[in-house]
């Protein structure tokens, strides 16, 4: 696996006005909504997103979620939420950089880490499941 991202997309956000607080400024809440619209496109990507996971027999809860804010997104600003693939043999981990479209100013940096757990038992796994990393592995140079 790799440190930088093995796999990942670029989604742009414009920032709605009902995102935004009294101070003018997105809501700290919001940004995990924008984490989730850029990770749906990276499990696009893989093609193996939620509905595919589910249908696969597992489902992948967020176990941690972590998040720095260096400053805030304004109603009207246009983002790019990058989404980085950096870890998918045992557990799914992903980092994103949150980032002014228009001039590259970073915003927010952030991880998320998801586990395989078998529906029918409910039982999380050691190991994500071969479906997944055969999906991630299709898409590697």
């Amino acid at each position: 696996m790799r440190s930088q991202g093995a796999i990942y997309v670029d989604t742009q956000i414009l920032v709605p006005f009902f995102d935004v607080d009294t101070m003018h400024v997105v809501w700290h809440g919001h940004y995990v909504k924008y984490l989730e619209v850029a990770r749906c496109a990276l499990l696009d990507r893989l093609g193996h997103n939620y509905e595919q996971m589910r249908d696969s027999g597992y489902a992948w809860p967020v176990i941690d979620l972590q998040l720095r804010y260096v400053r805030g997104a304004v109603f009207g600003q246009t983002l790019n939420v990058r989404a980085s693939l950096v870890e998918w043999e045992n557990r799914l981990k992903i980092n994103y950089l949150i980032t002014d479209l228009a001039t590259g100013e970073r915003l927010t940096r952030a991880s998320s880490v998801q586990v395989a757990v078998a529906i029918a038992s409910r039982e999380m796994q050691l190991a994500s499941p071969k479906i997944f990393t055969d999906a991630v592995e299709h898409l590697l140079p």
